[in-house]
């Protein structure tokens, strides 16, 4: 097996990572078990099934050539009980025991010399059930790739990857012989390389239109905005279940999609929010950058960051909860109508064709250009539709977890699975100790919708 290398988009996740701004993506699973649980039997399960995967053995290693660039490498020192670990919560009906236990492993960054996961087993919850918090660095996966990874640790699931033969060690020196034998390639091959001309120049064009987009779609932050927030280490975290029945009631009378209403009920949520800080809403929108998966549009399955994004205007200011979902079913089809390669939305595609060494110079000192551009981040990770379970114990819940960019207050995610949408919502804890406000803003705007529909 070759060296596989970083993408810009890895390498620009990578550079993202700091102390108050860790690049984690995680996910909640919680487990329903028909009789009493041995957590060091979970533990084991889990190593054996986490050591099996290549993906999960592998660290970045810096390349000298090209300048900047990584790629993974099997860590020689990898020993799976230093990613897999056990905890026991004495409060077994205290709700908010288990998301302060979680918030305080995902605020934790992951050691960069050593394979860029964790995963812990949360017993103790009550009702004899279990949790499995998966934690991965962004630069491993996107969303859809933590899916891949995070069903072959389930019970009858393989990894694609799976293989015997472990990546051989970087060679720090191989991106010149990468570079020779491009060249060769050039010049045995002119015809075919002039052939490539109309796609580079393609691809050359997207890439000026995508940042002249980012230019013209950034804005002064408002010094007000309640989702502006000081650099911090702490974060909250919390939960919510929707009945997908519920959505698709919305959906059938008003039309859209699933995302749409998901979309339009955080918007009613976080203007209940702003108004319950004693804010005007008036004339203001809030503007979420929502990450659109490119990874089977690509043809691959597993491994590493393939995404674009919209950029999506929450109108806060209406109070009408059917033209707040109007105004988002329009902005999210005029997204969809240009595609994934066009707007400000589709830095992360910008990002991906960045050189990694740009990356290692610029993006540490423009992370917190973010607030110029979106003010949060709301995506959806797909589950498969099937029943799941890890050592026979059905999977009852699965809450997605997405990080702070610097400079922002929250960050949300939607799953469906088992007939429910679970939405996890990722705070900045200094900035938003009243968190729980916007969950009830959920359950609120949601109830709205339905009387207007009943």
């Amino acid at each position: 097996m070759g060296h596989d290398r970083l993408s810009g988009l890895d390498t620009a996740f990578l550079c993202l990572d700091s102390p108050s701004a860790p690049m984690n993506l995680g996910a909640l699973a919680v487990f329903s078990p028909s009789q009493p649980v041995h957590p060091t039997r979970l533990v084991e399960l889990l190593r054996d099934r986490a050591a099996r995967i290549p993906r999960l053995r592998r660290r970045a290693r810096t390349m000298l050539m090209p300048l900047g660039a990584a790629a993974w490498e099997t860590d020689p020192d990898f020993a799976v009980q230093r990613h897999v670990f056990a905890h026991h919560l004495r409060r077994p009906h205290d709700a908010n025991q288990l998301t302060d236990r979680v918030s305080e492993l995902m605020s934790t960054r992951l050691e960069v010399s050593r394979p860029l996961w964790e995963l812990h087993v949360i017993t103790g919850l009550a009702g004899g059930r279990f949790a499995v918090l998966a934690k991965l660095h962004h630069a491993l996966a996107d969303g859809a790739g933590a899916v891949v990874i995070g069903l072959s640790l389930m019970d009858g699931f393989t990894h694609p990857e799976i293989d015997d033969e472990p990546a051989p060690p970087v060679n720090p020196l191989a991106g010149m012989t990468d570079a020779a034998r491009l060249a060769k390639s050039l010049f045995n091959d002119s015809a075919g390389a002039l052939s490539t001309i109309p796609a580079q120049a393609r691809r050359v064009r997207e890439s000026l239109d995508i940042a002249a987009a980012v230019v013209r779609g950034a804005r002064a932050p408002e010094p007000a905005s309640p989702l502006l927030s000081a650099p911090s280490r702490d974060r909250s975290l919390a939960t919510l279940r929707i009945k997908l029945s519920e959505i698709k009631r919305v959906r059938v009378r008003y039309g859209g999609t699933t995302n749409d209403v998901l979309l339009a009920i955080l918007a009613g949520a976080l203007r209940d929010w702003v108004i319950g800080r004693g804010q005007d809403v008036d004339g203001r929108t809030l503007r979420a950058l929502v990450p659109v998966n490119q990874r089977y549009r690509a043809g691959n399955a597993a491994g590493g960051n393939q995404l674009s994004g919209y950029l999506c205007e929450l109108p806060i200011a209406e109070p009408d909860p059917v033209r707040r979902l109007r105004a988002v079913r329009a902005a999210m089809d005029r997204n969809k109508e240009s595609g994934p390669f066009r707007g400000a939305g589709a830095l992360p595609v910008l990002a991906e064709r960045v050189p990694a060494a740009l990356h290692r110079l610029a993006t540490p000192f423009f992370s917190g250009g973010a607030s110029l551009l979106f003010d949060l981040v709301a995506t959806n990770v797909q589950l498969p539709n099937i029943p799941l379970a890890f050592d026979d114990a059905p999977l009852q819940e699965i809450y997605p977890m997405v990080p702070l960019a610097a400079g922002h207050a929250l960050a949300v995610a939607f799953c469906g699975y088992a007939g429910s949408v679970h939405i996890g919502l990722n705070g900045n804890a200094d900035a938003l100790p009243d968190l729980h406000t916007i969950v009830e803003g959920f359950h609120g705007t949601l109830g709205d919708l339905h009387q207007l529909t009943a």
